[in-house]
């Protein structure tokens, strides 16, 4: 009882406000992606390079009235989006054949460390730190997706008929190989219950959008898309796959988790070879999304 009165306190009119303005970046991009492209192209180049500071606004409306506001952390979320939009446009202009500049690596560095870290979330308030996530994740569209202008990362949501095959064809291939290890390793735990529909389609579209999207935005339209012109295609395959695997080492314990890092990276190349067929996040994260949502509701 004590913890849903907690859950419900957080829902509150500047929270709600914070949400919206925290996820339009991330759904505009990914369901109108060239109406995004056209207006951010539009603007004057000091307002482009500059307009990504307003990602500090859900933080203030958050901070302010649970009072937990913190300067520093404020400031972050205004100047590191503004220094990696300032970043990738340098990397644009510099590679303009989008080959991966070392500006593009260091960031992405920056960004994965920062989440799978967590540097960030003690800024936030207790249950809140979701919007530290997707704040970062709106940063590095808004660099990568709308002033780098990377090709080839298949950022949209509008998914297809392909997407979903492809996606439900490579949890076809990985659960099996799960299921034998995960199983014999003690890693997964087989739950013989039935949560009903509307539970399991919220499990699945939650993860979709929180997760898997995120998360494959980040290591396939991102990280394999620009490591694949650096070493090509089967090395920055199994490389993202690796460090893919590698980014769970503190998941579910709190020491290193080579089960959970083994099972994740061979994870990794399914959800690789999901992204690569068409060069579509949809179809990878439609493979993450059902991995993710079959472990939680049924082995766990």
């Amino acid at each position: 009882m004590e913890a849903m009165s907690a859950y419900a306190s957080l829902v509150t009119p500047a929270n709600g406000i914070a949400a919206l303005l925290t996820l339009l970046p991330y759904l505009a991009a990914a369901f109108f992606p060239e109406l995004v492209i056209a207006r951010v192209q539009a603007l004057p180049h000091a307002i482009k390079l500059l307009s990504p500071a307003l990602l500090c606004v859900p933080y203030i409306l958050v901070a302010i009235p649970a009072g937990d506001f913190h300067w520093q952390a404020c400031t972050l979320y205004a100047a590191f989006p503004v220094c990696m939009a300032v970043l990738l446009w340098q990397a644009a202009q510099l590679d303009s054949a989008a080959r991966g500049n070392w500006r593009d690596f260091l960031l992405l560095i920056i960004l994965g460390l920062s989440v799978d870290l967590r540097w960030f979330e003690s800024a936030w308030p207790a249950h809140l730190a979701i919007f530290n996530k997707i704040l970062l994740l709106d940063a590095g569209i808004y660099g990568f997706v709308l002033v780098r202008r990377l090709d080839g990362i298949g950022f949209d949501l509008r998914l297809r008929i392909p997407d979903l095959a492809i996606g439900l064809r490579e949890t076809a291939f990985y659960t099996p190989i799960a299921l034998f290890l995960g199983l014999g390793l003690g890693f997964l735990h087989l739950h013989r219950t039935w949560p009903g529909v509307l539970p399991i389609a919220g499990a699945w579209l939650f993860t979709f959008f929180f997760i898997a999207v995120p998360e494959e935005l980040f290591f396939r339209g991102w990280l394999q898309n620009l490591l694949e012109r650096r070493i090509g295609r089967t090395p920055s395959l199994l490389l993202t796959a690796a460090l893919f695997g590698l980014a769970h080492f503190n998941k579910r314990a709190a020491h290193f988790n080579w089960r959970y890092v083994l099972l994740a990276a061979i994870a990794g190349l399914f959800y690789g070879r999901a992204w690569r067929r068409n060069r579509r996040v949809g179809a990878s994260a439609v493979t993450h999304a059902t991995v993710d949502a079959l472990w939680s509701l049924w082995l766990r």
